[in-house]
């Protein structure tokens, strides 16, 4: 079990690190992350557009999730990761609304999200599923919390991926890559946990 900890532990400090996030607790307007421009220069094409306008969509709907986590987990490990990616969450949408703001688009597209699925986006995690957190508690709540968020994270990997190989602007291309770093470790994470 120390050994569980310590691993958590250190892949929890790991996942901050990534995050370019000092403080977990105080999650206010930081500057960008280390590493990453707040400005979105050079050229951009319309899949940039539509990566950062799912990319918003799909962070809220999972930061609904995380305050379930923060506030309904049993073990600390469980809040504090939750925690931790609530607030890299929350600065990461204000960067990228930013970003589509300084090119004259809108923070949001299509509310379909099934429009999206040829261009990397994934299926909503759904009402019912985020209705099932909600009621459960204990175990059961971090059981379901731990999976839902693993899968909601492995969409964001395969969406940075996406727009790897179709976008076009140079600050918006190395988001994705700290964005699939980053789900990636944390996915490793709560692979632990859930096995533990």
């Amino acid at each position: 079990m120390t050994r569980l900890r310590t691993a958590g532990a250190v892949l929890l400090a790991a996942v901050v690190l990534l995050a370019g996030c000092k403080d977990v607790n105080r999650p206010a307007a930081a500057p960008a992350a280390q590493g990453v421009a707040a400005v979105a220069e050079g050229p951009h094409n319309a899949y940039d557009v539509l990566f950062l306008q799912m990319m918003i969509g799909h962070q809220r709907q999972g930061l609904e999730m995380l305050r379930l986590g923060r506030t309904k987990g049993v073990r600390e490990d469980v809040v504090n990761l939750a925690g931790a990616i609530d607030v890299t969450e929350a600065e990461e949408v204000e960067r990228m609304t930013g970003w589509l703001t300084g090119w004259n688009e809108p923070a949001t597209g299509t509310d379909d999200h099934s429009g999206h699925a040829t261009h990397g986006g994934r299926p909503a995690t759904g009402e019912e599923q985020i209705k099932a957190l909600r009621d459960a508690s204990g175990a059961d709540f971090e059981t379901k919390f731990l999976n839902l968020l693993i899968a909601h994270q492995h969409n964001a990997v395969e969406m940075a991926q996406q727009l790897k190989t179709n976008g076009q602007n140079a600050t918006v291309k190395q988001f994705a890559e700290r964005v699939e770093l980053s789900r990636t470790q944390q996915i490793r994470q709560m692979l632990v946990l859930v096995s533990g």
